[in-house]
């Protein structure tokens, strides 16, 4: 059997705040432990954000220990036994541990219990279902440690039975083994997935895009839609491109570039239409935006000349240049540590936009009245000014104007 380690000396476990916590609810006479995600990523030496405890004692005794120990107590989810407390400016969740009596996609029916074991069991993935008591101690009934150390995302129990709970966590498997898996992903969780794939279009878009924005940013992103495509998961989210090498090429480019996963970017990779989205995936206006630009100007190539680099660069300003570079890049054939690419991306940061020198004011100044034609008259100005690469100044554009009149 694989030997638990102690979670003792992590820094958060010792948290001032966190002691608080657990000391309200031992003095009430229950027993708690940090539970799920804080102990999985503090296993895998991952940062740890959000820490969720869960204990025995009811809801309403949860309350009575909070205020005793003024705390602040906000019973956010009282119905299914989670109540917020506050220490020391920080949100703890504490969760009395539960069973499942009846569940509906996202809500469940619970009945509040006292076994650990029970409320591991109810959790989706083994990797999961970890608790870590406050001296650091691990408590593990579903061997979690095991596929963590092994890098396997594996259902707790049936697959079948825990995904028809909520069919959500047929996109978890798919983005835990992109973040956390290692290997081929377990055989009878993805067998599981695939039989009820077609429940996803049940989903609220919401969901269905938190999931699959964590999915594409994870590691081993490219790999997993790769599968997710040929198993016709994708297929149910939205229609696929033929072509799924780019985003294999993005992600080993990001890697090597040091840049940060783009969301947006791998979907703009993979969907033949990721402007038809909106709703699907309920994307921003600032997303919207952004694929907007990225469609409607001139794609960035290494074989551009500094002046159109300049004028390029000017109308779709430098995050958006990026966005084009890197989505270009991904789609060549050149080599992933291409040096010419390298440099047009960089060259965003190398050039600052300059400021078209006039301004309707300026027109108004001339004897131009406000309408169509002034506006006409500013763009033709601007595309001149752009043209001699940004050289001519505001009193040679101002006698230019002056000789058109």
């Amino acid at each position: 059997m694989t030997k638990l380690p102690s979670l003792s000396s992590e820094a958060w476990l010792n948290d001032p705040a966190l002691r608080r916590i657990f000391a309200a609810l031992a003095a009430a006479g229950g027993e708690s432990r940090v539970a799920g995600g804080a102990v999985r990523n503090a296993l895998l030496r991952e940062p740890v954000n959000d820490i969720d405890i869960a204990t025995t004692l009811p809801p309403e005794r949860i309350i009575v220990a909070g205020e005793k120990a003024r705390l602040g107590v906000h019973p956010t989810g009282i119905a299914h036994g989670t109540v917020t407390l506050v220490s020391g400016g920080k949100p703890f969740e504490v969760t009395t541990l539960r069973i499942d009596v009846e569940t509906y996609g996202r809500k469940a029916r619970v009945a509040f219990t006292d076994d650990w074991e029970a409320d591991a069991r109810r959790r989706d993935f083994t990797m999961n279902a970890l608790y870590c008591s406050v001296d650091g101690g691990i408590y593990d009934p579903v061997q979690g440690y095991k596929d963590i150390l092994g890098g396997k995302v594996r259902f707790v129990g049936e697959p079948a039975a825990r995904i028809k709970e909520d069919y959500l966590r047929i996109l978890r498997f798919f983005r835990f083994h992109a973040r956390y898996g290692r290997g081929a992903p377990d055989r009878k969780g993805l067998a599981a997935c695939i039989t009820y794939k077609a429940k996803l279009k049940q989903l609220s878009s919401e969901r269905i895009r938190q999931e699959l924005f964590k999915l594409l940013e994870a590691k081993r992103a490219s790999d997993t839609v790769k599968l997710m495509a040929a198993r016709n998961v994708l297929k149910v989210l939205f229609a696929p491109a033929a072509d799924l090498m780019p985003i294999v090429r993005m992600a080993k480019i990001d890697a090597a570039q040091g840049l940060a996963p783009d969301a947006l970017l791998r979907l703009a990779l993979i969907a033949k239409a990721p402007h038809s989205l909106r709703e699907r995936l309920r994307l921003t206006n600032a997303e919207m935006k952004r694929l907007e630009v990225i469609g409607s100007h001139v794609t960035p190539h290494p074989s551009l000349r500094d002046k159109e680099r300049r004028a390029v660069l000017y109308r779709v300003g430098a995050e958006a240049w990026r966005d084009m570079v890197r989505l270009a890049w991904a789609q060549s054939k050149q080599r992933l540590g291409d040096k010419a690419w390298r440099e047009l991306l960089a060259f965003a940061d190398q050039w600052t936009i300059p400021r078209f020198p006039l301004s309707g004011q300026d027109l108004l100044a001339c004897g131009f009245k406000s309408g169509p034609e002034l506006g006409q008259e500013l763009i033709r100005l601007e595309d001149w000014w752009i043209a001699s690469d940004f050289t001519e100044s505001k009193v040679a554009l101002l006698r230019r104007l002056e000789t058109r009149a």
